[in-house]
């Protein structure tokens, strides 16, 4: 149980901006295995520009909702499902392991709110040169939301996450450091994104959701 370890063992707590935690080793050698070699298509090469969403062309609102329909955005996104799951075992036991009733129970005391009807959607990334966000707040459908960081290849620690103060002003980035993550849960001054930064290579990493919505991935 690598990821409940760190979280019972090696979380902290940050209350600036905003409440969130900050872990460390969460996923096993196994699963950074799966992330790293991931095929995640290159945007540059579709004639594409990032546009500061992390669906790329903006997706329909009903593909942010978790609803598999947004025009480009679903090409250049690799969520970890049923259909795939062969590709990607260890991840697989990994959401199994956020799916425990142990684990949901630690996060849902965590953020104060009930996991216990959600669903897991996990989804492995891979931005690259251009790549940025614009500052947002997520959708009320994201119980929790978070990424993982499988820094492997020498980035800066820069390229992680910036937070924002409701001015959306730049007052925090999380560290782009190898197998870190940061977890909170979504609100209405949640303000987070990353600036527009140098990636020499790639920026992998995985973002790991509790959700409303329907995912092959349901809290046991």
């Amino acid at each position: 149980m690598t990821f409940l370890n760190s979280i019972k063992n090696q979380a902290k707590k940050h209350e600036f901006p905003f409440d969130h935690w900050e872990y460390n080793n969460a996923l096993t050698n196994e699963s950074i295995k799966e992330i790293i070699e991931a095929d995640i298509p290159d945007v540059s090469k579709h004639n594409l520009n990032y546009d500061g969403t992390r669906a790329i062309d903006g997706g329909a609102a009903e593909f942010r909702e978790g609803i598999a329909s947004g025009g480009k955005a679903i090409k250049f996104r690799c969520f970890v499902t049923k259909d795939n799951a062969l590709q990607f075992p260890n991840l697989v036991k990994f959401i199994n392991e956020l799916q425990s009733k142990e684990v949901t129970e630690i996060i849902s005391k965590m953020i104060n709110k009930d996991l216990s009807n959600s669903y897991v959607r996990v989804e492995v990334i891979c931005d690259r040169e251009g790549f940025w966000l614009k500052p947002h707040c997520d959708i009320k459908e994201k119980l929790m939301s978070g990424l993982i960081f499988v820094n492997k290849t020498n980035e800066s620690e820069e390229l992680g996450t910036d937070f924002y103060n409701k001015k959306l002003e730049k007052v925090k980035t999380v560290p782009y450091k190898h197998n870190y993550g940061y977890l909170f849960t979504s609100g209405p001054n949640t303000w987070h994104g990353m600036e527009k930064k140098k990636i020499v290579k790639e920026r992998r990493c995985i973002q790991v959701n509790y959700v409303t919505f329907q995912t092959d991935w349901k809290v046991e």
